[in-house]
């Protein structure tokens, strides 16, 4: 039986196997033309198809000006009304098999392009969660999504020129050896007339493709904030930044506008000329095949038959235009993605793979001189909210370093069993859109009743009480249509009810009320007592309630003891915990 993905398919509510949907294959990251090679190559027939039909489109194109030649020489001047209706039901036919082919040519090329945005976007998504926590540190959520919404696109439309391209140069072609059984001189002209309009054409696309260039660069950057302003919207009404990052964005958006203006003034010419030459090209090519005719040289109907050649060439040209214009955005479009998917993951990994330590090993992180004994509540505070944060990495194997658990190397484990027996949780965790039940519970094997145990712990009670349908209750992307405390209390409960062996806190009550902090700090230590246990952060409330406090300065231990003994013993200490002083405090002699 087929494994299903969920997803409607065209054929109505059944749902698409996934055995219907083609592997992604290995992509070509050498350079733009490589990956638009690769994209090729992952569907051959379909595109030599796509080949074929267009080809026989532009060439069905070509006959009916044949044909209406030799309805007016073989029909209407020889008054031969035989010869007049066998060339008309030629004519007809030729128009139905044409109109044939361009469905199956439109059907196909489509396919062609659909087939390359989405094995462009799941060669993204698969980089992506290769890259996985180092994404959000090298590229911003606004310049993948503006890749991920705009580039692929782009980047399929590039294969036109596999169709129509192809199909423009055999049609140009046919029609230049046409032209030559007519006339030579005529021939002459449309075989050097088109590299003629390509040489005056060419400047503006260099031109064109630089600052397109530019402009995708401008538009991932200012894309990259507005999605900032948004997500941290609450946070920045709150502290009164909203105005600030407003004047950011709108300087950012002003330069953006500068270069569209650029990018639109090439453009503006660029289309003007493209537009204009073949017109021109055509009028010339008219002229002189009358004065041909009118010299006794060619026919009428030669001289009507070489007018509609050179009208039917213009659709070709146009193609190998467009596709040029295509082409040139698409080449951009790929050296962004090309960007993304030449990231290589954080190498905190040895590779050797060995068995992790038995259950109860002490975790030490030499860097900073951290040891976290097994089964204890140890927290982390230092005035640099930075320093704690980049040991809890560490701890976590999320960067490099020569952190040891039970006496073998961090980064000499798998890391699957890693990520299994030790987690992170900070305030920047992904909250996916779903059920509040999914989100808390990705995986589904929890009851609700460990489900709303975990969030009585994390102070959550209310997120579930608020919500029209409780654990059922829609809940928007990154908890969009929750509050700041409640993002954070969820994510809190989502580690809680995960239950690894190691769970490491990055300030997990940063974003609530003293009252709901104390409850939650005293929740939380009666929840992970004899599970081993780190959190940091500057609250007393929080310090409190671990077993152990651990001081850094610069970035290293400075002391070890209880809230209280280290209040007791470190001035540094209490001036952090009760004043919050923002700056660094020398180690205490």
């Amino acid at each position: 039986m087929l494994d299903a993905t969920g997803v409607p398919g065209p054929w109505g509510t059944r749902p698409l196997p996934r055995s219907a949907l083609p592997p992604v294959g290995d992509p070509d990251l050498r350079g733009p033309l490589r990956f638009v090679w690769w994209l090729i190559a992952e569907q051959p027939w379909r595109v030599l198809r796509g080949t074929f039909y267009s080809t026989l489109w532009m060439v069905g194109l070509v006959f009916p000006p044949y044909v209406l030649a030799r309805a007016i020489d073989d029909g209407l001047r020889a008054e031969n009304p035989g010869a007049l209706l066998l060339w008309a039901g030629a004519a007809a036919a030729v128009a139905v098999a044409t109109a044939a082919v361009s469905i199956l040519r439109h059907r196909t090329m489509s396919l062609i392009r659909t087939d390359a945005a989405h094995r462009t976007m799941r060669a993204i998504t698969r980089h992506s969660t290769v890259l996985g926590s180092s994404l959000s540190r090298r590229v911003s959520s606004g310049e993948l999504s503006t890749v991920q919404a705009s580039d692929v696109l782009r980047i399929a439309n590039v294969l036109t020129m596999t169709g129509p391209g192809v199909g423009a140069v055999i049609a140009y072609a046919g029609v230049s050896v046409l032209l030559f059984t007519i006339s030579p001189p005529l021939a002459a002209i449309v075989v050097l007339g088109v590299p003629v309009l390509a040489v005056v054409i060419g400047p503006l696309m260099g031109r064109l493709h630089g600052r397109q260039s530019v402009y995708r660069e401008h538009q991932g950057q200012t894309t990259a904030l507005a999605a900032d302003i948004v997500s941290g919207l609450r946070v920045l009404c709150g502290i009164g930044g909203k105005a600030h990052f407003a004047r950011r964005y709108e300087e950012r958006s002003g330069e953006l506008l500068k270069q569209g203006y650029r990018v639109s003034e090439t453009t503006s010419w660029f289309h003007a000329v493209s537009a204009c030459l073949p017109v021109v090209f055509l009028g010339a090519v008219t002229w002189v095949a009358a004065r041909l005719t009118v010299t006794g040289q060619i026919t009428v109907g030669e001289a009507v038959a070489v007018y509609a050649y050179v009208a039917i060439l213009i659709l070709p040209v146009f193609f190998l235009i467009e596709g040029a214009n295509s082409m040139i955005e698409g080449l951009v479009s790929v050296r962004r993605a090309l960007d993304l998917l030449t990231l290589r993951p954080a190498d905190t990994g040895s590779g050797r793979d060995r068995p992790g330590p038995e259950e109860g090993s002490e975790l030490i992180e030499p860097d900073s001189g951290v040891r976290v004994p097994p089964g204890l509540t140890t927290a982390l505070v230092s005035a640099d909210s930075h320093h704690t944060a980049d040991v809890v990495d560490r701890l976590g194997r999320y960067t490099a370093s020569d952190t040891s658990w039970g006496g073998i190397p961090l980064r000499d484990l798998a890391l699957d069993e890693v990520r299994h027996r030790i987690l992170v949780s900070d305030n920047d965790a992904h909250l996916f859109a779903g059920s509040l039940r999914e989100v808390l519970d990705p995986h589904g094997t929890s009851e609700d009743t460990e489900i709303h145990s975990a969030l009585h712990i994390a102070g959550a009670d209310d997120v579930v009480t608020s919500m029209p349908d409780g654990l059922g209750s829609a809940v928007e992307p990154q908890g969009r249509n929750l509050s700041g405390g409640q993002r954070q209390r969820v994510r809190l409960a989502r580690a809680l009810l995960a239950d690894p062996e190691i769970l490491l806190l990055v300030e997990p009550t940063s974003a609530v009320d003293a009252h709901t902090e104390s409850t939650i700090a005293e929740r939380l230590h009666e929840a992970r007592a004899g599970r081993t246990t780190v959190v940091t952060g500057a609250s007393p409330l929080l310090l409190d309630r671990a077993d152990r406090v651990v001081l850094l300065v610069a970035g290293k231990v400075a002391a070890i003891g209880t809230h209280g003994e280290l209040l007791a013993e470190r001035p540094d200490y209490r001036a952090l915990v009760f004043r919050g002083d923002p700056g660094e405090e020398s180690p205490h002699e």
